[in-house]
């Protein structure tokens, strides 16, 4: 097994079922963590990650990510300890800000993010501490409230939480108040620059290192030994996003330009006949710029690229033959 740190990501391309298998061979194969996405409306993270707890017994558990908007948080706090029962210092709790147009559509206005971002991570650290809480913010308005365990364990959770941030402001906020950060995926290399800096300044504040902060970062990776095969499938993806999230391509050097030009094919949802039409429009730099696709040597070192750049640990989302990216993975990474 691999010395190289690696973790799993899984969002809902695979059944249940399949996941559970998934998360087993990974945790046979030594990867840390299986991190279960929440974004679309398609799969909640929560009932993934009981199921994985449920079928492993040392792989760690993390959602990837849930929001600070859509739970209340007693019941978000309630159920992180919930997890924690199943599979007691395995879980992760990565919580971001969401995203429109998607809040939107469902009556959610975010605002403030980060304000309210800080009083999530607060409230919900100090309840998992089973401390009683008392607290009146903006967003959250608390009144004596504990965890209320009765039958079970009483002792202070170790849920570490770990924020999802993409722009810089969330990114030192992160450093300041999180135990680690989910680094988004769909960015190139040198964004990263950018985010250890912002990172640190946080860090700084809250009398912490930039190491002190764990930086995993989430990479779609798509791996064949038919390179053609696997940059198609990452083509299609990142057309998804290019049209669906395209903060997230700005920020990582995509030219206005080709957003343009995918924006007058895609709605969203995009159908897939119109993915299929507008990833025609998607060059293979730009597809490997912002993902790890291609011969195993070049997933391998796409990801070498990351972890240069300040990731401490590749969350490897699998297009394609996902054990078939376990497997290379697992045979270790950083050295060529």
């Amino acid at each position: 097994m691999s010395k190289d740190r690696a973790a799993l990501y899984l969002q809902d391309a695979h059944s249940l079922q399949e996941g559970m298998a998934l998360a087993q061979y990974a945790e046979a194969k030594g990867f840390e963590a299986v991190w279960q996405a929440e974004s679309r409306l398609v799969r909640d993270a929560i009932v993934p990650m009981a199921a994985f707890a449920a079928v492993t017994s040392t792989i760690k558990v993390a959602s990837g990510v849930t929001n600070n908007w859509t739970r209340n948080i007693g019941l978000l706090a309630a159920t992180f300890l919930t997890l924690d029962d199943l599979a007691q210092d395995r879980i992760i709790c990565g919580i971001g800000a969401w995203w429109d147009p998607l809040a939107r559509k469902v009556g959610i206005e975010r605002h403030k993010p980060l304000a309210a971002m800080r009083e999530t991570v607060d409230v919900l650290r100090r309840l998992l501490t089973m401390e009683r809480v008392t607290f009146h913010g903006e967003f959250h308005h608390v009144d004596d409230i504990v965890l209320d365990v009765v039958y079970g364990r009483k002792a202070p959770r170790h849920v570490p939480i770990y924020i999802g941030a993409t722009g810089m402001k969330m990114m030192e906020l992160a450093g300041e108040i999180a135990d680690g950060v989910c680094l988004n995926y769909l960015v190139h290399p040198d964004y990263n620059a950018a985010a250890m800096a912002a990172l640190a300044r946080g860090a700084k504040r809250a009398g912490r290192r930039l190491e002190d902060i764990d930086r995993p970062q989430l990479v779609i990776c798509s791996v064949d030994h038919d390179r053609q095969k696997a940059l198609d499938k990452a083509r299609f993806m990142m057309t998804q996003y290019l049209g669906q999230q395209p903060h997230l391509m700005k920020a990582s050097g995509v030219s206005q330009e080709l957003l343009d030009d995918i924006h007058q094919v895609l709605t969203w949802p995009a159908t897939d006949e119109q993915i299929r039409e507008a990833m025609r429009l998607v060059p293979d730099d730009v597809v490997q710029m912002c993902t790890a696709s291609g011969s195993p040597a070049e997933v391998k070192a796409k990801v070498r690229d990351y972890i240069a750049s300040g990731a401490t640990c590749p969350i490897l989302y699998p297009l394609g033959d996902a054990r078939l990216m376990i497997d290379i993975f697992s045979e270790g990474y950083m050295t060529a």
